[in-house]
């Protein structure tokens, strides 16, 4: 089987669906947040606040790129759909999965915006980055799973019924 590459906006579950999807289908699981936090040795938040959002973006556009799995769930960063090159090469190793979230239920579920490491601009709201990455998120994507309040069994569920396994 080759991979199965998560996408979708900050709390839409790609993390923690991708563990239970990946050892529902006996795969390898890797985070490319997690990833960048133990290169960095800090935090998403940190590697922004200290080092700038140009700094962060050319940082997770690399490990994407980069990034060498074989039968994998890969859960990708909210903004990872931004770098085509990074994209380009995730789908050539897998299909791309959109954990499709609405706005109302990430706002509800995300907590913690101020220091979570999601990428602003100066200015935006979640609501503004939504709309703006949505198109992006679609754009990649090989398969769109609508989420509401669902169980993560039942995420993980409607993900594997729609993959050609």
């Amino acid at each position: 089987m080759s991979n199965i590459i998560l996408v979708g906006m900050p709390g839409c579950g790609k993390s923690t669906v991708g563990v239970i999807l990946a050892k529902t289908l006996g795969l390898d699981f890797v985070d490319t947040d997690l990833i960048i936090c133990k290169k960095e040795g800090r935090t998403l938040q940190r590697i922004i606040e200290e080092s700038g959002l140009e700094y962060f973006e050319k940082t997770e556009s690399a490990v994407g790129c980069e990034l060498d799995v074989t039968d994998t769930v890969v859960a990708t960063g909210g903004s990872m759909v931004l770098y085509e090159d990074a994209m380009e090469h995730l789908k050539e190793t897998g299909k791309v999965v959109f954990i499709d979230v609405e706005l109302c239920e990430l706002e509800r579920r995300i907590t913690n915006i101020t220091t979570r490491g999601i990428t602003f601009k100066e200015g935006e709201t979640l609501s503004d980055v939504y709309a703006y990455r949505r198109d992006f998120y679609k754009k990649y994507a090989d398969i769109t799973v609508k989420i509401s309040d669902s169980a993560l069994e039942e995420t993980v569920e409607k993900i594997i019924k729609r993959l050609p396994l």
